[in-house]
């Protein structure tokens, strides 16, 4: 069975990271011929150019930022937290009039990490803890992955054009 599945614009071509390139993952195009993937990027949509500086999450996680109790700054100190939860929300309106109920979404992003974020720091550690986009997908029941972890547990039948 087939289904749409959203997916960090970055990993299927698009041009969006923060340093204008894609982060194409070929594993996960060649995975899902046949299945209908929904391209966003919450950072551009939520208002954000394409370059533009590096963001981390400062005082929390992507969940501590939706409760505004941490806040999501660029490399140069601007608060940006605004532009964050208003692309998560944007992707939240994407998964639901599409019908997804599966998302991929970009490791160690401040948007779209699942598992891991940079610390806030500018250092490039990590911490654990999902991204803005990532918290809210996943408070709302959407089934959330990495481009590295989808292939260890997926719950889709892959690779069938």
């Amino acid at each position: 069975m087939h289904q749409r599945v959203l997916i960090s614009s970055c990993l299927v071509g698009e041009k969006c990271a923060y340093d204008g390139k894609s982060r194409t993952s070929k594993k996960l195009t060649v995975a899902f011929a046949g299945h209908e993937l929904i391209r966003v990027c919450p950072e551009v949509i939520g208002g954000l150019d394409t370059p533009r500086e590096r963001h981390e999450i400062a005082g929390g996680t992507g969940e501590d930022v939706l409760f505004r109790k941490a806040r999501v700054i660029s490399a140069s100190g601007k608060d940006r937290t605004e532009s964050f939860i208003r692309g998560a929300q944007k992707a939240l309106e994407t998964t639901r009039q599409n019908g997804i109920k599966i998302a991929i979404l970009k490791s160690k992003s401040p948007s779209c990490g699942v598992h891991t974020v940079f610390s806030g720091k500018f250092d490039g550690s990590l911490k654990n803890g999902p991204g803005v986009t990532a918290a809210l997908l996943r408070r709302h029941g959407i089934r959330i992955y990495t481009e590295n972890d989808f292939f260890d547990s997926s719950p889709l039948p892959l690779g069938s054009a």
